[in-house]
């Protein structure tokens, strides 16, 4: 028989080979990744001789980074490459490579290693950033219940199992409901104002489904364009009260998965021996307990106010000019629609031939070198999952330092996710004297090239670029020789801080005037559409910011309060929750709760403020930049030094406090989303998240 060629997984490798990995090499190459990983660990627990840093955290890091490093180009291929068979090879290996990752932090031997380390002369001496990676170590540990009594760890494993089923249930129910329900249109009046690309795609619905008319869904890129343009106002209230009514009850009801879920979060913060899970989920964060999250919310909640009520009330006068007696929930995204394009006469189709993706790209790269002396060259390599990716390096402009590569990947297809990321592939940094370089890429779903058109964006588009952009640099610049504390991997209320400050550039005519040019002439964004976005920015800017803030009070709320008292009568707590944020009692009605995944599928939970919390940093930050030039290198270079190249070798407050010279301001995000000031004494310059 043939000999079988090496699996391309397994290979010691320069540049992943991702041309040449297939489904068939998953299952195998998995196998081997985590027996590798569970011998080495197995290894250093059995030393026999007083743990050292080296041999107990140092090889522990190094065996968990070499099993993330080799199981990363799978899940990457996933995401931009997707086949049955890749997926379904996947499935069987995830209980595994998940029961891997649980089992470190249960591991008996590992822990009392730990332990011991952190008793010994040597640890009492250790370096700040050696120092805070133990503490971090030994606090993940006892956060998983390393700490517990045996009868505790099995209460908890199965707490964390049914949370685990539960959050994997709701988003379920979420995407059957959406699914399960469409509304056909047999007039074609009812209609008016919807753009014709969205009654082409619903009048295919029809089609495919064999009917006559147009199929409206409520998937969000169906809903949208209801709910902004159509003229037809009972249209709107039948798709609107679908739309937040799904899970509501029936067959797909998430009120009990919501209730249940918010009992065994607390009871998972109690056997921690945490008061309530805000704190046990935000002690890694900037915010550290549930009170200053809240008072964070509560504060902002207070200077918003106001401007809330200038845009509610602008919001009302527009639907008096257009005859609607009373504002209704399903009114507001189509008065607010309307009301824009009186305003500014915004249309994306205008802006896009000025933004081509290729000129966006060079001056995003021109705006780094100015700032940050960062030089970006494009290479060509063989080793790409599409023909369509590119590659580049990244390198310093003062020594060449070859700092990382990174691929980019930037439009739809059919065996790709949705949305626009960053992932980290590999994690390099200073070693042995020399830099060994990160290995990272970026993706989108921008607008293809049509024809002989190029890739035309909406300045949207331009800003998830430079966001995106903002991550990977976070992580290719990193000089943290400790990889679990290097580049990305910061507390969750920090992380979207250096993404989130890059998209400044993008509305400062300086910079504008280098990634704009129009892809026929040449001639950058004309001043008076410049004017027109920028004008456009602040727009109802305290309505969206209050909405916002609707969602960070409600999650804090449930996870802070007692669930008994919470889920008595779960709907109409809820509905108290949102009613100071809402124009009145049939808005509190129509929430979005049991719909809300963020909350109830992962990831956000008793974190929603970390959205808001992270513009606080990057608006006030970038406001050194304003003052001291956005071009100016020594701003950017300090900038650099105290938080891009940094990780999480220290505290965030203490990399922010290192590039401002003191805390967080909350008044130039205010400024940034609000527009000026509506003077009421409220300035007095509080600083932002009060110190514990």
């Amino acid at each position: 028989s043939m000999p079988t060629s090496p699996n391309p997984l397994l290979l010691d490798y320069d540049r992943i080979p991702f041309g040449e990995i297939e489904a068939a090499h998953v299952v195998p190459a998995v196998k081997d990744i985590l027996e590798d990983g569970r011998a080495e660990i197995e290894a250093l627990v059995s030393v026999e001789s007083t743990p050292t840093y080296a041999d107990t955290i140092g090889r522990l890091d190094d065996a968990l980074e070499r099993v993330k490093e080799r199981t990363v180009p799978i899940t990457h291929l996933l995401s931009v490459a997707e086949t049955p068979e890749l997926r379904e090879a996947y499935g069987k290996v995830l209980p595994e490579i998940t029961e891997f990752w649980t089992r470190v932090t249960l591991n008996e031997g590992l822990w009392s290693r730990i332990r011991a380390l952190a008793e010994t002369d040597e640890a009492a001496a250790l370096s700040p950033m050696e120092r805070r990676h133990l503490d971090t170590t030994l606090r993940d540990f006892r956060r998983a219940g390393a700490d517990l009594s045996t009868t505790d760890k099995e209460k908890l494993s199965a707490i964390r199992l049914e949370i685990s089923s539960l959050e994997q249930k709701f988003p379920e129910n979420v995407i059957d409901a959406t699914n399960a329900y469409s509304l056909l249109i047999e007039d074609g009046g009812r209609l008016e104002g919807v753009p014709d690309a969205d009654r082409e795609e619903a009048s295919r619905k029809a089609a495919e489904k064999g009917q006559e008319g147009w199929l409206l869904t409520l998937d969000y890129p169906s809903f949208e364009p209801i709910i902004k343009h159509a003229h037809d106002r009972d249209l709107r209230r039948e798709l609107y009260t679908a739309y937040v009514e799904r899970c509501r009850d029936g067959e797909f009801d998430n009120r009990d998965i919501i209730a249940r879920l918010l009992h065994l979060r607390r009871e998972l913060a109690e056997v921690l021996g945490y008061a309530d899970f805000a704190d046990y989920r935000l002690v890694d964060h900037m915010a550290k307990t549930g009170e200053q999250a809240f008072g964070f919310v509560e504060d902002m909640t207070q200077k918003t106010r106001l401007y809330w009520e200038r845009d509610l009330a602008e919001l009302r006068e527009h639907a008096s000019v257009l005859g609607l007696s009373e504002i209704e929930p399903w009114d507001t995204a189509f008065l607010a629609e309307s009301l824009r394009r009186d305003k500014f006469d915004i249309d994306d189709e205008v802006i896009r031939p000025y933004f081509p993706l290729d000129r966006v790209l060079d001056g995003m790269f021109e705006v780094v070198r100015r700032v940050f002396g960062l030089v970006v060259t494009e290479q060509t390599i063989p080793e790409v999952w599409n023909p369509d990716v590119h590659c580049y390096e990244l390198s310093r402009e003062e020594d060449g330092t070859l700092l990382g590569f990174f691929y980019a990947d930037w439009h739809p297809r059919p065996d790709k996710r949705q949305g626009a990321w960053m992932n980290a592939l590999r994690t390099g940094g200073p070693r042995d004297g020399g830099f060994e370089p990160h290995v990272g890429m970026i993706a989108g779903n921008l607008s293809p090239p049509k024809g002989d058109v190029p890739s035309l964006l909406t300045h949207r588009e331009v800003q998830t670029i430079f966001h995106e952009f903002g991550h990977l640099l976070h992580h290719l610049t990193s000089t943290v020789p400790i990889a679990p504390m290097a580049g990305i991997n910061v507390a969750w209320d920090f992380v979207e801080f250096p993404s989130q400050i890059m998209e400044n550039w993008t509305w400062e005519e300086e910079a504008i005037s280098l990634f704009s040019g129009h892809h026929e002439s040449g001639e950058p964004l004309p001043k008076e559409l410049y004017e027109r976005l920028r004008r456009a920015r602040t727009f109802l800017g305290g309505w969206m910011q209050m909405r916002q803030l609707s969602f960070g009070h409600l999650d804090l709320r449930l996870h802070r309060s007692h669930p008994d008292a919470v889920t008595q009568d779960l709907m109409s707590y809820i509905e108290g929750l949102f009613e100071e944020y809402t124009p009145g009692p049939a808005f509190a009605r129509m929430h979005v709760t049991t719909s809300f995944t963020h909350l109830f599928a992962g990831g956000y939970a008793a974190a929603y403020y970390s959205y808001l919390w992270s513009e606080v940093l990057d608006a006030d930050a970038f406001g050194r930049f304003r003052l001291e030039g956005i071009f100016n290198r020594e701003v950017g270079d300090a900038y650099l030094a105290s938080i891009l190249t940094r990780g999480d070798s220290d505290e965030p407050e203490a990399l922010f406090r290192e590039f401002m010279g003191r805390d967080p301001d909350l008044q130039p995000l205010l400024e940034r989303n609000l527009g000026r000031s509506l003077d009421d004494g409220s300035r007095d310059g509080s600083s932002a998240m009060a110190s514990p």
